[in-house]
């Protein structure tokens, strides 16, 4: 996790493996599925991109066998596409809320219309709530390297 961008050479040179033995133990552990995949770390802000957290609570109510296939497969893609909405991360929860969606606009003004989308989506089903991220103080593991600009946000 710590070194990932590093060259197969340069991680073998450092666990004191041959390069053979790493492709090894990388090929196995995408094989049992416990790596999914290599992701870099983006920073937003000069993508020109907002960082937002959207926390639903569903109701009892229970979904339709349509909406929960849509839901699975991959919810609201084109609805994301015209929004201009990348999702970052999507949580199913247990505890106070049922679902976290952490995901990319490029204002609060896209934010709200894609929360507003799901709202009417399922009217029934929900409540939304909707956070602006302000700083992102750690992200796949890697501490953001202008963390001492939070001094000036706290």
């Amino acid at each position: 996790m710590k070194n990932s961008n590093e060259t197969i050479d340069m991680i073998a040179k450092n666990c004191g493996f041959s390069k053979q033995k790493v492709l090894r133990m990388m090929k196995h552990l995408e094989k049992e599925q416990k790596i999914w995949g290599y992701a870099p770390v983006i920073d937003n802000t000069k993508q020109h991109l907002e960082k937002f957290i959207l926390f639903i609570r569903r109701t009892t109510t229970q979904h339709n066998p349509k909406d929960i296939n849509e839901i699975v497969a991959n919810l609201l893609a084109t609805t994301k596409q015209e929004i201009g909405v990348t999702m970052v991360s999507s949580y199913l929860l247990h505890g106070e809320y049922d679902w976290i969606m952490l995901f990319t606009a490029k204002s609060i003004i896209q934010a709200k219309k894609f929360s507003e989308t799901i709202m009417q989506k399922y009217p029934d089903k929900q409540s939304i709530q909707i956070s602006q991220v302000i700083f992102t103080v750690r992200e796949n593991y890697m501490v953001n390297p202008e963390i001492i600009k939070m001094k000036d946000l706290i």
